[in-house]
């Protein structure tokens, strides 16, 4: 089943495949249109974990419970998006009769915040949505996607620095591969429905490709979107973390190669090796023979140093940077404190008696 009246609502879009590929450089220049709405994104693939836990959708009592969540979720985000409050008991009840998916209710967030903006198109910049893009296009038959690929070893280089995922380059380059993998069997099905943009090439043109992006969506393109300095919002977010510092400034060109210096030969050849028909497709020239390939010895090293440099690195937030850690971990508290609210009311419901 899909949704048959969404025709006259805001086109929605889809940013893939996978984060610190410059994705907030380009939402906040887009942003500047008034045709256009992009807010901070909900990460819902943090949730899915989660979905489990909630058994049969179809049973009202557990899907009001994660629309109930699932609007927490935003409310407990780092960034709150502007001028819009959900109510959980009417949203709910809008979509009751719908087809019933997280994703669904997500988008119905979504859809309306860019409605309050008045936008023609609204954007969701979870690029790790990209793995379920077969559901995201059941449920929104005309939706689009921006594809926005960059070098892999200076994305797993940016990657390894950021506290969003893995501390190793082993752990990442497996995470980069399945995000383009997936973005790959999107591609292979509905070409039509995707817009592939290198980051390089907006590095090296902003306003050649913010034109062909723009063209993509069907709305004008802006020249002050090539002024981020003048963006309320990329300055808002620079100073809340330090993963967005660089957004209140212009792209530095010369940046696509700091990776040379960031990552060693070794971890270079081995993102090579597993990258190397990506790096050939787009354009990325090889520097090593590319021939280090992953084995379990490798991986079960990589997620001992992985597990030191996380507990690290939160160490390291919590100490240069209050206001970052105490929002990230307020939402990390906050899934889970689901966790442990769905796996408590679960074994109350398996330990009640049978009814006869």
């Amino acid at each position: 089943m899909t949704i048959s009246s969404e025709s006259h609502r805001p086109l929605p879009v889809l940013m893939i495949p996978l984060r610190r590929c410059g994705s907030h450089a380009l939402r906040l220049r887009l942003n500047f249109s008034h045709e256009f709405f992009s807010p901070y994104p909900l990460h819902i693939v943090d949730f899915m974990p989660l979905l489990p836990l909630y058994g049969d959708l179809s049973q009202d009592r557990s899907y009001f419970q994660l629309v109930v969540d699932v609007v927490g979720l935003q409310a407990a985000s780092m960034v709150k998006w502007p001028d819009i409050v959900f109510d959980p008991v009417e949203l709910f009840e809008s979509l009751a009769d719908q087809p019933r998916s997280v994703h669904r209710i997500v988008w119905e967030m979504l859809l309306r915040a860019g409605e309050k903006q008045q936008a023609r198109v609204v954007m969701d910049k979870s690029l790790d949505s990209v793995h379920y893009a077969d559901e995201l296009l059941r449920l929104f038959p005309n939706m689009r996607f921006l594809n926005v690929v960059r070098d892999p070893r200076a994305q797993i280089a940016s990657i390894n620095r950021a506290i969003i995922h893995d501390f190793d380059t082993v752990l990442n380059v497996r995470t980069w591969l399945a995000a383009y993998q997936a973005a790959d069997r999107l591609l292979a099905q509905r070409a039509d429905k995707v817009l592939t943009i290198r980051y390089e090439d907006f590095l090296a043109d902003q306003q050649t490709v913010l034109r062909q992006v723009c063209d993509f969506f069907g709305i004008a393109f802006l020249p002050q979107m090539l002024d981020i300095r003048s963006s309320y919002e990329a300055a808002k977010i620079a100073r809340l973390s330090a993963l967005w510092s660089s957004n209140h400034f212009p792209p530095i060109a010369a940046n696509a190669d700091k990776f040379k210096q960031q990552l060693s030969m070794r971890e270079i050849e081995i993102i090579e090796t597993v990258c190397r028909d990506y790096m050939a497709r787009y354009g990325y020239s090889m520097l090593t023979a590319g021939q280090l390939p992953l084995n379990e010895e490798l991986i079960k090293a990589a997620e001992i140093r992985s597990l030191q440099a996380r507990a690290q690195a939160w160490g390291d937030l919590r100490r240069d940077n209050h206001r970052d850690y105490i929002l990230r971990q307020s939402r990390a508290d906050y899934l889970a404190g689901i966790r442990r609210r769905l796996q408590r009311d679960r074994q109350v419901e398996f330990s009640m008696p049978a009814v006869k």
